[in-house]
């Protein structure tokens, strides 16, 4: 599939990877020591809701727009804030016209202490992202292939800090390079963590990465979907997933919270949910939820697997 930045700006699969990036720099922000954060396929970093692309999908409508007016428990609203306050730190009067991509979203949430690394190779793309984060000393912009960054840049000197990896998902090597690249940099900078996005249109590549993961030995591993639509239409995003190496410890317990709530505002594919806290290593069952199907009749879901 195509997944362009400029297309699906807002939508709710943007919302979903949004709120758990958020949700990691919050926790990073949370210990004095400075962190780096890596974010391999960054985009343009600002999108017009107004633009060609962007009215021509409409996406946004039924994902951020839906969200700022949807009736959201406290708990939750506290969850969502620093993705949140980092969206509205983007407009003013009230108006909603300008999506921050994940690179706007990370600088917002950098301390003076921390770096940004964003990647983008395409030149119109590169070209924007550089326009709209410069003038910042914290932030480097890179016209590289976030494949080859997301190798070349672990670890960083901090050696605290994230790799976020986002792809257009154009080729159809990409669900492959999720597995090489990941692996290769978790060799590299074991203590890193590392938010890994894919889109859903059917289970079969969604779930050959997870299992590919599974065979890599990766030893903290939290797996988050969530469904807004059946999948098999070829021309409809119905999910989104995460895969999310050494994640903050309190982070899928967040996500128990933000998902459902997230899912109750877009609607839903499936009637019930999922949460599954395993012991170390888990039952086979258990195992095979992490490496293999989603459950089914099921909207959103959170797995970890720790060895």
């Amino acid at each position: 599939m195509n997944y362009r930045h400029e297309f699906h700006a807002g939508n709710f699969a943007d919302v979903f990877k949004h709120a758990i990036l958020c949700r990691i720099l919050h926790h990073l922000r949370g210990k004095p020591a400075a962190f780096r954060v890596i974010d391999t396929h960054a985009g343009a970093g600002l999108y017009d809701l107004a633009s060609a692309a962007a009215e021509r999908s409409g996406e946004w409508h039924d994902g951020i727009e839906k969200l700022l007016s949807a009736e959201i428990s406290a708990e939750v609203a506290a969850l969502l804030a620093p993705y949140l306050e980092a969206v509205s730190a983007c407009n003013s009067g009230g108006r909603l016209r300008i999506y921050p991509g994940s690179p706007t979203l990370i600088r917002a949430l950098l301390r003076p202490q921390d770096r940004l690394i964003a990647c983008e190779l395409e030149p119109k793309a590169h070209l924007a992202l550089a326009r709209n984060l410069r003038g910042d000393s914290r932030v480097k912009i890179l016209e590289l292939d976030g494949w080859v960054a997301l190798n070349a840049y672990v670890p960083p000197k901090e050696r605290r800090g994230l790799v976020f990896v986002d792809p257009p998902f154009e080729a159809g090597s990409d669900f492959s390079n999720l597995v090489s690249g990941l692996t290769a940099a978790h060799r590299k900078w074991a203590t890193g963590i590392y938010a890994l996005w894919y889109p859903l249109k059917g289970r079969r590549d969604a779930d050959l990465l997870a299992r590919r993961l599974g065979r890599a030995g990766l030893p903290k591993v939290l797996r988050a979907e969530i469904l807004v639509a059946p999948l098999g239409d070829p021309a409809r995003l119905g999910g989104a997933g995460m895969i999310l190496v050494n994640p903050p410890w309190t982070l899928e317990s967040e996500l128990s919270a933000i998902l459902p709530a997230l899912i109750r505002v877009f609607g839903g594919a499936g009637e019930a949910h999922f949460s599954s806290g395993l012991a170390c290593g888990g039952t086979r069952t258990e195992r095979s939820l992490m490496y293999g199907l989603f459950p089914q009749g099921r909207s959103w879901c959170v797995v970890p697997y720790w060895q």
